[in-house]
């Protein structure tokens, strides 16, 4: 039987010798104190071709993440909303079409329009909040995300976004080389593949993140306030 620690999308991939091998990483997952939401990479270019299976999108829209992205929607929405409730920035990563030859993997990129990397309606930033333009797979490779985190004494992040296992992974490491504490949420983060889903939040995970389901992250931030009511008396 799964317990809560494995209790994630990777259980049906992860047998028990795999989970005995690491058994060291096993801990308490958390929100960490002084969070700030980092949503990677929630451009237009990742729902093209609409709510359908990604083989069939990717056919004409390549890059979209199909399905996987759509099914994200409503879950991240509920984060940014319970984020901006409690007063926890919401901090977004994205990037330009013409970045002179420069990408973020080495997948094939042809002539692309601005657009494309705007963010998702519905998803989109509130007035006055950060937008990170990159143009490596990490948010922080190469910009100024850790010095607006650390002038925001901003001490842990919760994430969400896609790849999983590229610009996610990616910007979750580093923020860890960084010194931050990381919320990956299991049902705001997405890939094209499910296989590189599921592999990579199962070693996220283990390494250098606390992946936490959408509902336990909600409760930890509906209890933000009162606990810096508290503080602050």
């Amino acid at each position: 039987m799964t317990d809560k620690f494995e209790d994630y999308c990777w259980k049906d991939i992860v047998n028990d010798e795999i989970l005995e091998i690491y058994e060291a990483y096993r801990r308490e997952v958390f929100v960490g104190p002084r969070p700030a939401v980092l949503a990677i990479d929630l451009y237009k270019k990742a729902y093209q071709g609409g709510d359908k299976p990604v083989i069939e999108v990717n056919r004409k829209f390549a890059g979209s993440c199909g399905e996987n992205a759509w099914k994200a929607i409503e879950p991240t929405q509920k984060l940014f909303a319970a984020a901006r409730r409690a007063g926890v920035p919401v901090i977004y990563t994205t990037r330009h079409a013409d970045t002179a030859g420069v990408h973020s993997t080495n997948r094939r990129i042809g002539r692309e329009v601005e657009d494309l990397y705007a963010i998702q309606p519905g998803l989109e930033p509130e007035p006055g909040e950060l937008v990170i333009h990159k143009e490596r797979a990490s948010g922080f490779f190469g910009t100024p995300l850790s010095a607006h985190l650390r002038m925001m004494k901003i001490d842990s992040l919760i994430i969400c976004g896609e790849s999983t296992s590229g610009c996610v992974r990616a910007s979750t490491v580093d923020a860890y080389s960084h010194g931050f504490h990381n919320t990956l949420v299991e049902e705001c983060t997405y890939d094209r593949s499910m296989l590189s889903h599921k592999v990579n939040l199962f070693d996220l995970h283990h390494k250098y993140a606390d992946v936490m389901h959408i509902a336990d992250v909600l409760a930890h931030l509906e209890k933000m306030p009162a606990v810096a009511m508290k503080a602050a008396e």
